[in-house]
């Protein structure tokens, strides 16, 4: 079984375009504060080196987009390590939208970092 790293989430109003769904860049968006709020928790000494000598680069990120989302829906962002080359990380994620019927797969993407 696989680790992950969840991150909730709730969409606010200023998330979404006219029509009223979450503005696509937006997943993008969460990934980075998945993927901060992570290293913050667990490796908080490699956060100190962020801002002094050590740097991480976006490489490339994508998003499938599976449904819509909307102001106040509940989302987990669920994040996942895809694979190791070299000096790369590629991180898995998967959004996940809480209802009171239950847990709908809404997006997924991913990172890579140097």
């Amino acid at each position: 079984m696989r680790s992950t790293y969840d991150y909730e989430h709730i969409v606010t109003f200023d998330e979404t375009n006219l029509v009223g769904n979450v503005y696509f860049t937006n997943h993008l968006r969460w990934q980075g504060h998945c993927r901060e709020l992570f290293l913050q928790e667990h490796a908080p000494n490699l956060c100190v080196q962020l801002g002094e000598s050590l740097v991480l680069v976006t490489t490339r990120c994508s998003c499938e987009y599976y449904a819509e989302l909307a102001a106040f829906d509940r989302v987990l962002v669920r994040m996942s390590l895809g694979a190791v080359r070299q000096n790369r990380l590629l991180l898995s994620f998967e959004y996940l939208r809480s209802t009171d019927a239950g847990v709908e797969l809404v997006a997924r993407g991913e990172q890579e970092v140097a």
